[in-house]
């Protein structure tokens, strides 16, 4: 794995759990809204809607930077529209990056010849 692809990867991730949180938050704000008089949605909105957007522009760099197959680049965009999916893009993400810096030292050493 090159360099622009481990960033790519670990812009995706780093962006995939606050995305998740906001998403949570701005559902919660949400029910306050209707229930009491605090309403929170416009910041949270915005929130969310920002972070949402990184995550799509992150997507799409890391489905171009990686070469995923069409299953994996849909299962990242999935996850990003379920409310606690982001928590599970992170850990796969993370996992799928320590495998990259495992095979790679690997190769370094001589171990494996890929």
């Amino acid at each position: 794995m090159d360099l622009k692809t481990a960033s790519a990867l670990r812009r995706l991730r780093l962006v995939s759990a606050p995305e998740a949180v906001s998403f949570l938050l701005l559902l919660l704000c949400s029910v306050l809204k209707r229930t009491t008089d605090f309403n929170a949605v416009p910041v949270m909105g915005m929130v969310h809607g920002v972070l949402f957007i990184l995550y799509v522009l992150f997507w799409a760099d890391a489905w171009n930077r990686a070469r995923w197959g069409g299953r994996t680049a849909a299962l990242y965009f999935v996850l990003s529209v379920l409310p606690t999916g982001g928590f599970f893009a992170e850990r796969r993400l993370r996992r799928e990056a320590e495998d990259a810096v495992i095979a790679s030292r690997a190769r370094k050493e001589g171990v494996v010849n890929a």
